[in-house]
């Protein structure tokens, strides 16, 4: 591991957003989920949620460009269990959709705690995600058409949010907790040691500042 590809991981973990989330609603196109997918991790959201849709959550590399290595994807089983967990945790539930109840997405508060809910390509959101939600917002068009590709749609209220997190200071600061932010590191720096852990149901060994294994290997280590 490079001193250059170390301080790269270090920086990105820093900017990392935990109160910044999206839940993809059965999503059926892989393109469109990695799409979102590597949207989320260029604004800095460290996990994403979603609903699975028939074909489950494929991940299409060409268009993610690998960035599912770098983003935590929690699967719910349905969505009302996922709207529960996010409002536990805190999390504002905000619907991107095109109907007479929504505000421009630009008048949004995105410095709070936000999930943003997307829904599928034909359907949008559901009505279920529609009542479970505590806003709708929508992109203002001008032209013809009533709707944009949900993976650009959603792109463009994130990178809203993140201009308004940046005005408010929350990328100056780390802001993930100190356990995410070390098992993550790990993982980012020690793949292949990670999934020796990982297999073997045995805890990451402590890294020191420069992200070197401080003590003794896991004992059968390759």
């Amino acid at each position: 591991m490079s001193d250059r590809r170390r301080e790269k991981i270090d920086a990105v973990l820093a900017h990392r957003q935990p109160e910044l989330t999206v839940l993809a609603e059965h999503l059926h196109k892989p393109r469109n989920f990695s799409a979102i997918v590597r949207t989320c991790d260029a604004v800095g959201i460290n996990e994403m949620h979603a609903v699975p849709g028939e074909e489950g959550l494929a991940i299409h590399w060409k268009t993610s460009q690998g960035a599912e290595k770098w983003m935590r994807v929690r699967a719910h089983q349905d969505l009302a269990s996922a709207c529960r967990y996010l409002k536990e945790m805190g999390f504002q539930l905000v619907a991107a959709h095109l109907s007479p109840e929504a505000m421009d997405y630009r008048e949004l508060d995105y410095t709070l705690p936000t999930a943003l809910v997307v829904g599928t390509e034909l359907f949008g959101v559901s009505e279920q995600a529609l009542a479970l939600a505590d806003h709708q917002v929508r992109i203002p068009m001008r032209g013809m058409t009533q709707s944009l590709n949900v993976s650009v749609a959603c792109a463009i209220v994130l990178y809203e949010a993140m201009r308004q997190r940046e005005l408010a200071g929350l990328y100056g600061q780390a802001r993930l907790d100190r356990e995410t932010m070390e098992s993550q590191r790990f993982e980012w720096l020690h793949p292949a040691l990670t999934r020796f852990c990982r297999e073997r149901n045995l805890e990451y060994p402590e890294l020191d500042e420069d992200g070197d294994v401080i003590g003794d290997l896991p004992r059968g280590t390759p």
